[in-house]
């Protein structure tokens, strides 16, 4: 199992305690961030969220961001 495995499990098993750094780098292992300033756009398959850029983040970002990833994964 990859580091990257590991670091999405670990935020899977806890949603509300999640770096900004973390978040980030999960986006961009499936998607792209668009924009930048406070509340830049994750773009992961046919979804774009905004998120507002804040550590930790919000549980709820995180869970609509895997979402997003089960959703693509399962097509």
């Amino acid at each position: 199992m990859s580091k990257a495995d590991k670091q999405e499990r670990r935020i899977r098993k806890n949603t509300t305690n999640v770096s900004l750094e973390d978040f980030e780098v999960l986006i961009k292992r499936y998607g792209e961030i668009i924009g930048g300033g406070s509340h830049p756009k994750a773009h992961i398959g046919n979804h774009v969220y905004p998120y507002k850029k804040e550590n930790p983040v919000k549980a709820h970002y995180v869970e609509a961001i895997l979402r997003f990833i089960d959703e693509m994964e399962g097509e």
